[in-house]
């Protein structure tokens, strides 16, 4: 799994998992999560910079 694939990977998961949580927990606050994975994705398309990817690039994950 290459740094791209997986943080696609996770960024699917925890917006899900957040979703998931925001509409069973019946809490509004857990969509606060989904909206910083959006605003992080969208900054990194113009950064080229991620958080994720130093972690990703840490546990050994190749480039793209």
């Amino acid at each position: 799994m290459t740094i791209n694939e997986a943080l696609r990977a996770m960024a699917g998961i925890v917006t899900l998992l957040s979703l998931g949580l925001g509409y069973f927990l019946e809490n509004p606050y857990w969509y606060l999560l989904t909206a910083f994975v959006g605003v992080n994705l969208l900054q990194s398309a113009f950064t080229k910079w991620c958080p994720a990817m130093t972690i990703f690039r840490k546990m050994g994950l190749k480039e793209g």
